[in-house]
């Protein structure tokens, strides 16, 4: 599995304006949707929102935990097989940022919301 910091020196997306470049990190499913209030959440998410990433270090289920905010309010997790790397950065202060890419309908919870990570 590539890091994610090494996705990002595979893509690059620049601007319209071309003014800014913007390093994804990495692109992600929403893990925990069932846990915070995504649910109750989702007639307002719309693709494009920002993000917050807030770390979690005292987690007792996960060291690298990142909760995944929108506006205040917790809507699940970076997925845990994903999550070291984006943790590493937030524990040196790196400015990370993230924003919703993907709200599908879908049975499987955590197939609903897709987000990226980054570096802008």
């Amino acid at each position: 599995m590539r890091s994610a910091f090494s996705l990002a020196l595979l893509v690059v997306m620049l601007s319209a304006n071309a003014q800014s470049v913007r390093l994804l990190v990495q692109s992600s499913p929403l893990a925990g949707f069932r846990y915070g209030e995504a649910a109750a959440l989702w007639p307002q998410l719309r693709v494009g929102d920002e993000l917050a990433l807030v770390r979690e270090a005292d987690n007792p289920r996960d060291a690298n935990a990142v909760r995944v905010e929108w506006r205040g309010h917790k809507l699940g997790y970076v997925p845990r097989r994903e999550n070291a790397a984006v943790a590493r950065a937030l524990d040196s202060a790196m400015a990370l940022r993230a924003r919703l890419t993907r709200l599908e309908e879908h049975p499987n919870p955590a197939r609903r919301i897709g987000f990226e990570v980054y570096i802008e």
